[in-house]
């Protein structure tokens, strides 16, 4: 929390999260053409940023691309706003907003989290069928190689996936890359999200990062700013404590 605010404290990282907040996923040239500053200078600013956390990257080709990450702003709300001012004080607007994107050529939602685990113990979490099913409400379940068919099971007995699709990338234990679609839909076109899990080793912690793409209308990018939070508080608490917090019904993003 500390470098959060040492991250906000300074007025030009905060008008890089403000530049963000308008239009996420911008390149370095992109953000210092609204920056009065020199490209070493936003550099520097914005490696700050993502040491607090505040910033997360993904690279696409030649370019990276950089997006808001509103997870730290929302705890200072929790712990030091809601609490206290809760009937007054709405939500912040970025939590909600955090990855709206119009291009289709770039993520519409990047998550981080820090876990402190293993990579193998984080990928495990993320592909055992029993694992997901303790902290998810469904089960993963593929041999996870690449083309292979994946689908999220519902552990009532039924047998019914509510999501399937294809593993387009598997490199355990630090990239799994799958497509992701109702059933209902399979087959159609322009129905296929993509789903990246980018699993780094960060000094004695694991950073996850979850890309969730082309999804196909407002209501599923609702659907994943409320889902991939709550499923990733699950998974972290499960790894760190050994017990998932208590599931909530929106368990399944972009669904």
């Amino acid at each position: 929390m500390d470098k959060v605010f040492k991250a906000l404290a300074d007025d030009t990282r905060r008008r890089l999260l403000d530049r963000l907040h308008e239009h996420n996923g911008q390149t370095l040239g992109e953000l210092c053409g609204r920056i009065d500053m020199t490209r070493q200078s936003v550099t520097q600013h914005l490696a700050v940023l993502e040491a607090a956390n505040l910033v997360s990257t993904v690279r696409r080709g030649r370019e990276k691309l950089h997006y808001l990450n509103p997870v730290p702003l929302h705890e200072i709300q929790e712990r030091w706003i809601d609490k206290f001012e809760r009937p007054r004080l709405s939500a912040l607007g970025a939590v909600k907003r955090q990855a709206e994107e119009a291009m289709t050529d770039k993520p519409t939602f990047v998550y981080v989290t820090y876990i402190r685990s293993t990579p193998e113990k984080v990928w495990e979490a993320l592909t055992d069928a029993d694992l997901t099913a303790s902290y998810w409400g469904h089960s993963n379940v593929s041999d996870w190689r690449r083309g292979s068919r994946w689908e999220h099971v519902r552990t009532d007995g039924s047998g019914i996936a509510d999501v399937v699709g294809t593993v387009v990338e598997s490199e355990p234990p630090t990239r799994l890359v799958a497509t992701w679609v109702d059933p209902a839909k399979e087959g159609q076109e322009d129905t296929y999200a993509r789903v990246t899990f980018d699993i780094t080793p960060h000094e004695d912690i694991v950073r996850l990062t979850v890309t969730h793409e082309d999804l196909w209308d407002e209501g599923a990018l609702s659907d994943v700013s409320l889902g991939w939070p709550a499923v990733l508080s699950n998974l972290k608490s499960l790894l760190e404590t050994g017990s998932p917090l208590p599931q909530q019904p929106w368990l399944v993003p972009g669904h």
